[in-house]
C-alpha cells in the first residue's frame, strides 16, 4: 500500500500566483513544509508524494495523452510505435516513460537535471528506462552527447517542464536535434504560451517553431492539463509532429 500524505492547500488558494509560484504544505513527522509544487527535488524524494498531489487530487493525465497523440501521429505514416528509440526529455521520476511503455517503445532513455528524479525513478520504477542520464543540456559536453546519441534515438518526448524555467528553450533544442532527422516529437505546452498575445521569447519561438521548416505537424490538441488547487481546469497543447531537420543556430539567435 503506498504511503499517503498529508497535504494541506493554503486557505487563500492561488488565483494571484504564477502557476510556477504555487505551493502546499505538507504535515511530516509533526512538522508543516512549505513546498511549491517546483520543488521537485523535495518531491521526488519523498516516494508516492509527487503522484498523489498532481495525480490522484489535480487529476493530472498529460502523460496518457501525449502518449496517445503520438501514437496517433506515427500511425498516420504507418510507423510502427513499438519500434521507436525514445528520449523522454524532463523525465523526471518516470511517469512518461510508463505511458509509453503501456503501448511499448523499443527503447527508453531518460534525461533529468536533476538526480533526485533519476534516484526516484530507479526506487519506483527500476528497469523503466534502458537508460537514465543526469545532465544539463545547456552545457552538454560531446562525449555525454555522443553517448546518448549513440542509441539511436529517433523520437523525443517531453511532458509538463516546458515554460516557467523547468527546461530553457536551448536545452530543447539540443534535445531536438540530438534524434534523428524524420523522428518524431512530442510534447505539450500551456496554452498561454501560443498566445499571440505573449511576446516573450519563449513564446515566440515555440510558435515559430511548431509551424517552422524543422517540423512537421502531425497533432495539435488542446486539453485539460490538470486542475488547480480551486478545481479549475487548466489547460494546455498536446503538440506531436516529425523532425525535417536541426534547428540552426541562426533560428536559435533570433529569440536570444
Amino acid at each position: 500500500m503506498p504511503k499517503r500524505y498529508k497535504i494541506q492547500f493554503p486557505a487563500l488558494g492561488t488565483k494571484n500566483m504564477q502557476q510556477d509560484e504555487v505551493y502546499f504544505f505538507l504535515q511530516e513527522a509533526g512538522d508543516k513544509h512549505k513546498l511549491r509544487f517546483h520543488d521537485y527535488h523535495e518531491l521526488y524524494k519523498r516516494p508516492g508524494l509527487y503522484e498523489q498531489l498532481f495525480y490522484d487530487r489535480l487529476k493530472c493525465q498529460s502523460p496518457q495523452k501525449v502518449a496517445d497523440i503520438l501514437r496517433c501521429a506515427a500511425a498516420q505514416q504507418n510507423r510502427i510505435f513499438t519500434e521507436l528509440r525514445v528520449l523522454d526529455f524532463g523525465a523526471g521520476n518516470g511517469m512518461m516513460g510508463e505511458a509509453l511503455k503501456t503501448h511499448g517503445v523499443s527503447r527508453l532513455v531518460g534525461v533529468d537535471i536533476i538526480d533526485e528524479a533519476r534516484q526516484a525513478t530507479e526506487r519506483d520504477r527500476p528497469g523503466m528506462y534502458d537508460a537514465y542520464y543526469v545532465a544539463d543540456f545547456c552545457n552538454l559536453d560531446s562525449e555525454l552527447r555522443d553517448d546518448i546519441a549513440s542509441w539511436s534515438l529517433d523520437c523525443l518526448t517531453t511532458v509538463a517542464a516546458l515554460g516557467f524555467g523547468d527546461i530553457p528553450p536551448r536545452a530543447f533544442i539540443e534535445a531536438f536535434n540530438i534524434i534523428q532527422s524524420q523522428g518524431w516529437v512530442a510534447f505539450n505546452i500551456k496554452e498561454t504560451f501560443l498566445d499571440s498575445s505573449d511576446n516573450s521569447g519563449f513564446s515566440r519561438m515555440m510558435r515559430q517553431l511548431i509551424f517552422s521548416e524543422f517540423l512537421d505537424l502531425y497533432h495539435l490538441e488542446r486539453y485539460c492539463h490538470r486542475h488547480s488547487m480551486e478545481g479549475t481546469p487548466l489547460y494546455y497543447f498536446a503538440i506531436a509532429g516529425r523532425k525535417n531537420a536541426d534547428i540552426t543556430a541562426d533560428f536559435v539567435r533570433e529569440f536570444g
